[in-house]
């Protein structure tokens, strides 16, 4: 018999932001191979464990092709027409009787690594007419992008690290070379990283855990967890005492300088030692190294945004970047320019920020959503706009949010609940109906927001791997279906939304992506459009970031605001709260902080159904100090409790001298244990979820963004080692 044609496919990794190019083999209609391409501009050939499981995800029995209900007796498929009727229905009746804002909805992380939702999903969002949104944003990035918005004038012109030209980096709270990157779509990082020592060059890191980046960095300095804004106004301090400043090439467009002098001018390495643990002299060597070095760039990431100060500490290493003269020149910290565009400018009515807030707590909206940590009062609060019916998209908030068992409570109490996502996982088993959109291998794929936080300019595009089955639907189709669905009752609105729906369903994201890549930065100098991207299929080189400041600013008179008077309150508060910050509360017998850490062949939790993924020892451990542990007298291996004020779990320890005293380090993405959750191989490597011990009550002051680092917990011996 004659073997069957071996064909080979160019496509993108979704799984996280390195983007990688992927070259994916098929011999009937079956996966053989999936490696990294070779001739991707950007990765390189980059490749890493986890974009082997997406053919995982794609066979997986689990995963969902058709809607189904929540019945009586059990989930049940049913067809597409019916779910769109029930789901339409029964939003609209709850908005009819308890107001728009009684429907509520979140997005989870995957939304950004899919075309489909970023072209279509806002559509729908908007159909909702609801104030009540939330999305993974504020269990994330959200103190990244409201220094962005505040500084820069728009959330997504995100400074970022220029890795491949640095002379000198210091990173804060980051692990790249298990992230490949976060707001810094750098795949391959370990290589550049080496790259930087090879030249000449240092990288140094500052972070609770020695890390997999801190364990090949020229310097590793132990800082406790939620300390970092304290060393940076100390840096900063040292920055102006020593006479360090310049604005390099923004001088001429960057203002309040005498502002941060202020600010910073009674903070010193030695009063700050104390509180963070970073030896003084070695806080004064590394400024006077990094201000020295010909290029430089300072990078903080999720540890420090996700803590009490995430927004201050953002701030502080951009100010910090900019008043050494690192800003917009090769080397230092840089801005994209991304063949798709991803700025627009608003209409000027609204600030973005702080426009409207949240009805129980009053915590600050950002780009029109609410925090996350207020979603579970929001839907058990009774009153005026009180959430009644929930929409999620590709999220998970009972694992990936804080205090995880009581949103997980607070979604029993919803009227009703539809999830768009393909999974029955620990969030979607409370909805009445799921509505599963195709797989990354059956859709076209443009990395939008990617392309634009990339250290490289780069564009690529991907055309599907497998033809989609014609019963099944695609994320625009869902969203563009629900959307016209949502208009209004009376004949006009029907018709129009109907001729709206059919002309872009014919369109699909295909031309959008060509007609944003032909108006885009290299549309003319490129001839860049989707059939030149369908050309060249590993994806076209567009160079390295270039200087793009004062043009790319979206403030008023194109200055850099250097001291947003949110972030400077936020300082002259600092003070008030030494104390909390110095120590943890004693009395409470909360006497070590919790971090988290993020495990190289997962991501989050996408991809704990994959036994590949998960299979072998255990991965899901608690990192305890060998000091912490013998004062406990815990042994290697032993279970213990870790509880916090609004939970406690148990998991096995393993003792190391890469932690720093006082700090216990548990993954994130784990604690697939629920009832009623779809996940057959998970069950057998669940591990557990560290979120719930995280605090719904306990939020960066200015953001109110989650915090999941620096938590005070109590720390005990359970029982002999699990075998």
């Amino acid at each position: 018999m004659a073997s069957q044609v071996i064909s080979t496919h160019y496509h993108a990794c979704n799984l996280c932001e390195a983007i990688c190019g992927l070259e994916i083999k098929l011999q009937d209609q079956q996966i053989i191979s999936i490696k990294g391409d070779q001739k991707d501009p950007l990765s390189k050939g980059h490749i890493c464990p986890k974009a082997i499981a997406l053919q995982d995800i794609y066979n997986d029995p689990d995963r969902l092709r058709l809607p189904v209900k929540k019945t009586v007796n059990g989930w049940q498929q049913i067809s597409w027409k019916q779910a769109f009727d029930e789901v339409a229905s029964k939003l609209k009746q709850t908005q009819q009787q308890y107001g728009k804002n009684a429907v509520a909805i979140y997005q989870g992380n995957p939304s950004v690594h899919n075309l489909d939702a970023m072209i279509f999903a806002p559509m729908f969002v908007r159909s909702l007419r609801t104030k009540n949104k939330f999305s993974a944003t504020s269990v994330d990035q959200l103190p990244e992008q409201l220094v962005s918005l505040l500084m820069f004038g728009h959330s997504l012109i995100v400074p970022l690290p220029d890795l491949d030209r640095t002379d000198f980096l210091i990173i804060f709270g980051a692990n790249p070379v298990v992230s490949n990157g976060s707001l810094m779509t750098a795949p391959g990082v370990q290589k550049r990283l080496k790259k930087i020592q090879q030249g000449g060059g240092k990288f140094i890191v500052v972070d609770p855990r020695k890390t997999e980046t801190a364990l090949i960095a020229d310097q590793h300095l132990f800082i406790k967890p939620g300390t970092d804004v304290f060393m940076l106004l100390a840096m900063l301090g040292v920055v102006f005492s020593e006479n360090l400043q310049t604005l390099g090439s923004v001088a001429a467009f960057t203002h309040d300088l005498q502002i941060i002098e202020a600010l910073v001018k009674h903070y010193t390495p030695e009063t700050v030692a104390p509180i963070t643990g970073v030896d003084a002299e070695q806080l004064k060597s590394l400024v006077r190294d990094f201000c020295t070095a010909k290029k430089a760039t300072c990078y903080g990431r999720i540890g420090v945004s996700t803590q009490q100060y995430g927004t201050l500490t953002q701030w502080l290493i951009t100010v910090f970047n900019i008043v050494t003269g690192n800003l917009d020149i090769a080397g230092g910290t840089m801005f994209s320019r991304p063949a798709f565009e991803v700025l627009e400018h608003r209409s000027g009515r609204r600030k973005g920020f702080a426009d409207d807030y949240s009805r129980v707590r009053k915590l600050p909206n950002f780009a029109g959503e609410f925090p996350v940590a207020t979603l579970a009062e929001e839907i058990t609060t009774a009153g005026k706009d009180q959430i009644r019916s929930l929409i999620t998209h590709a999220g998970n908030p009972v694992l990936s949010t804080p205090n995880g068992k009581q949103i997980d409570k607070a979604l029993e109490n919803l009227d009703f609940m539809v999830s768009i996502d393909f999974y029955i996982n620990e969030t979607t088993r409370h909805a009445d109906i799921i509505l599963p959109p195709l797989s990354i291998l059956e859709r076209p794929h443009y990395d939008v927001v990617f392309h634009a936080l990339a250290i490289q300019n780069t564009s690529r595009y991907s055309v599907p791997v497998f033809k989609a089955n014609k019963k099944h639907r695609s994320g625009a189709a869902i969203f563009l279906e629900l959307t016209w669905r949502m208009q209004s009752d009376n004949w006009w609105s029907k018709f129009t939304g109907w001729v709206k729906k059919s002309i872009l369903q014919r369109l699909d994201s295909n031309w959008i992506v060509d007609m944003k890549l032909k108006k885009g930065a290299y549309g003319k100098s490129h001839g860049l459009n989707l059939k030149h991207l369908k050309d060249n299929p590993h994806g076209i080189d567009l160079g390295p970031m270039m200087p793009c400041l004062p043009e790319r600013l979206f403030t008023v008179g194109q200055k850099i605001n250097l001291a947003p008077e949110e972030f400077v309150a936020g300082i002259e508060r600092l003070n008030e709260h030494l104390l909390a910050v110095e120590l943890p509360i004693k009395d409470t017998g909360f006497d070590m902080l919790l971090i988290g850490r993020r495990d190289p062949r997962t991501n989050n939790s996408w991809l704990h159904n994959s036994y590949r993924m998960v299979k072998g020892k255990n991965r899901c451990l608690a990192l305890l100090h060998i000091n912490d542990a013998a004062s406990r007298n815990i042994e290697e291996g032993e279970v213990i409790t870790v509880k916090s004020r609004v939970g406690e779990i148990t998991i096995p320890v393993s003792l190391t001298e890469d932690m720093m005293p006082g700090v216990i380090s548990i993954p994130h993405g784990w604690g697939h244990n629920v009832e009623g959750a779809n996940l057959n191989i998970a069950k057998s490597h669940a591990g557990v979820n560290t979120n719930i011990l995280t605090d719904d009550k306990l939020l960066d002051g200015i953001s109110g963004n989650a915090v999941l680092n620096g938590i005070p917990v109590a720390v005990t011996k359970l029982s002999s080692s699990l075998n």
